[in-house]
Parts: C-alpha cells; sequence; structure tokens
C-alpha cells in the first residue's frame, strides 16, 4: 500500500538494506518496513554450500582420470560476496535479478579443479587411482590459500574426492594387470609357505638330531660314569683283597715266627731235658740194679710194690719150686687197684 511493504528474511540470509546507495540496515534473519521505489535489498545466503564436481584430468602418464567430488563452503564475509557478485532481490517477488548468485559455485569448483590438475598431473596413473585422500587435501589447502578466494568472502568447510577413475578400457587393463600381480604375489606365498615349511621341516628335524646326539651324549656318559663307578670298585675291592692278603701275610709271617720261635723254644726244652736226662742217666749208670729197683719203688703205693714184687719172682721163676697165692690177697690187690682209679 503507498509502495510500502513488510519483508522478513529467513535466519540463513545476510540482508543488506540500501537507500539511496546507502546501507541503511544489514544483519541475518532481518525483518522490517521499506519504501519500494527507493530501497535495494540484497540477500546473501550465509548457510553452508554443498557443490559437487565431476571432471576430466590427465595423470603423468598421460591416461584420462575421471574425478568426482563435493566442494563445502559458506560465505563468511556477505559484503565482499555482495561487492564481488550481485544478490540483489526483487522487490516484490523476493526472487534474485540476476544469476550471479549461481556463478560462486562455478568460481570456486573452477579454482578447485585448477588445484586437482595441479596434483594428479604429478602423479602417474597407478598413484593417481589411490590418492584420492592426498589430493583432496592438497586441494583444500590451495584453494584455502588462494587470493580469489579471499576476495569473494568464502571459508571453504571441506573438499571431498570421492573417487578417481580411468577410463573402462584402462580400467579393465589395470585389474588384469593387479589381477594377474595378485596371483603372482599368491603364487609366491605359495612358494614361501612350501619353503617355510621346509625350513621348518629342517628345523624340527635338525632338533630331533640334536636330541638324539644329546641323548647319546647323555647315554655314553652315563655308561662313561658307570665304568668309572665299577673302575673304582673293582679298585677298592683289589686294595680291600691287598690289604686282606697284606694281613694274612703278615699273620704267617707272624704265626711263622711264632711256630720258629716255639720250635727253637722246644728245641731248647728238649735240649735241656736230654741233658738233664743225660747228666742222670751217667749218674745210674754206676749204680746196681737192684739199688736202681729200690729207689724206684720208694714212693710207690703197696699194690705197685706188689706187683713189682710178682715181677720179682717171675724172673726168678726158674729157682723157685711152689709158690701159694691165697684169693684173699688177689682181692685185696685188686680192692687197691679199684681205689686208684
Amino acid at each position: 500500500m503507498f509502495g510500502i511493504r513488510f519483508a522478513k528474511f529467513e535466519p540463513g540470509l545476510f540482508v543488506l538494506k540500501y537507500r539511496k546507495g546507502i546501507i541503511q540496515k544489514q544483519g541475518a534473519g532481518l525483518t522490517f518496513w521499506y519504501y519500494v521505489p527507493t530501497t535495494s535489498l540484497v540477500a546473501v545466503p550465509v548457510d553452508s554450500k554443498d557443490a559437487p564436481f565431476m571432471f576430466a584430468e590427465f595423470s603423468s602418464d598421460f591416461q584420462e582420470l575421471s574425478v568426482q567430488g563435493q566442494l563445502t563452503y559458506r560465505i563468511s564475509d556477505p559484503e565482499k560476496t555482495a561487492q564481488m557478485l550481485n544478490y540483489t532481490i526483487d522487490n516484490r517477488r523476493f526472487n534474485y535479478l540476476t544469476d550471479d548468485p549461481e556463478k560462486l559455485s562455478d568460481r570456486l569448483i573452477n579454482l578447485l579443479q585448477i588445484a586437482v590438475k595441479g596434483a594428479v598431473k604429478a602423479l602417474n596413473l597407478k598413484e593417481a587411482v589411490v590418492a584420492s585422500d592426498r589430493i583432496a587435501v592438497n586441494a583444500y589447502k590451495s584453494l584455502r590459500e588462494h587470493e580469489m578466494t579471499g576476495s569473494l568472502g568464502v571459508d571453504i568447510l571441506s573438499v571431498t574426492i570421492a573417487a578417481i577413475k580411468p577410463k573402462p578400457e584402462t580400467a579393465k587393463a589395470l585389474e588384469a594387470e593387479t589381477r594377474e600381480n595378485i596371483l603372482m604375489e599368491a603364487d609366491q606365498a605359495i612358494v614361501r609357505r612350501r619353503n617355510y615349511a621346509i625350513e621348518q621341516e629342517r628345523i624340527i628335524r635338525e632338533s630331533e638330531l640334536n636330541t638324539e646326539i644329546a641323548v647319546e651324549q647323555k647315554n655314553r656318559q652315563i655308561k662313561e660314569t658307570k665304568l668309572e663307578t665299577e673302575r673304582l670298585a673293582l679298585k677298592k675291592q683289589l686294595a680291600m683283597k691287598e690289604e686282606q692278603l697284606n694281613f694274612e701275610i703278615q699273620q704267617e709271617q707272624r704265626n711263622s715266627e711264632l711256630v720258629d720261635l716255639k720250635a727253637r723254644n722246644d728245641k731248647i726244652e728238649a735240649d735241656s731235658k736230654a741233658y738233664a736226662l743225660r747228666e742222670i742217666m751217667k749218674v745210674y749208670e754206676n749204680m746196681n740194679v737192684e739199688t736202681l729197683k729200690a729207689l724206684a719203688s720208694g714212693g710207690l703205693d703197696s699194690g705197685r710194690l706188689m706187683a713189682l714184687a710178682f715181677q720179682g719172682l717171675a724172673d726168678k721163676a726158674e729157682k723157685i719150686g711152689n709158690l701159694n697165692i691165697t684169693p684173699d690177697l688177689l682181692a685185696s690187690m685188686m680192692e687197691k687197684g679199684k681205689n686208684r682209679t
């Protein structure tokens, strides 16, 4: 009514209200009344934006690669952005008067493409295919440090590269080569595994042989120890036998000495007795027989005396005519003989 209208903007829009070329009001999510004939409104979106991209590049070995990813950014300085691009909106329909807001993403993607191109160009095909994260990091740093990014008032939030793909025929060739390499590595792994098994078997066999050698050495030591023990036992037995023989020899020597001594003593005693006997016999040689008999009968009892008397009678039998011996006399003699026994 009368050219005066009410405007209400979302928090994600930074609004610049111009009147006669002078900023009257600015901020995010503003609400205000304005006079349409003399007012210009600029609305710059300050929320984050995602800009997908896909472009073809060449590696250092001249292989074409398809790079796919996404750029995420937000306008951090709306005034700079509004100066570089036209974000003026229609006061009545609230749509942009030009297509400049759409050009911001294109400019950023162009800058990103230059950064990605430099990173991919420094790598060969195999390196580039697996270097998406490294290329994304390099592109992110390059884009943030670029002068144009600062001039546009944009803050780069992230650069993500989803895939770096070669042409289908190139991919098949890579797959074939990789497959062959994998099969070759598998064969080599089998060979290494077999060699390892052979080596382990050799180690086990060597360990078993070492164990057998150690057992044989231990058995030999045991046998040697037993033989040494038996030798020492035999040596000790021999020493004991030798000591026993020496003892017996000493005993025999002592017995021999004792026998010799006893023989000498017996000889001396016999010689002494013989000498005494000879001296006695010398005395008896000159004596009368009757005298000797009388001396001999001096210590005899009556029975022996009677026996000697009978012996004398027997010696004189030719001279004796008759001899009467009574039973009483014989009984008396026999009784005395029993008493002596």
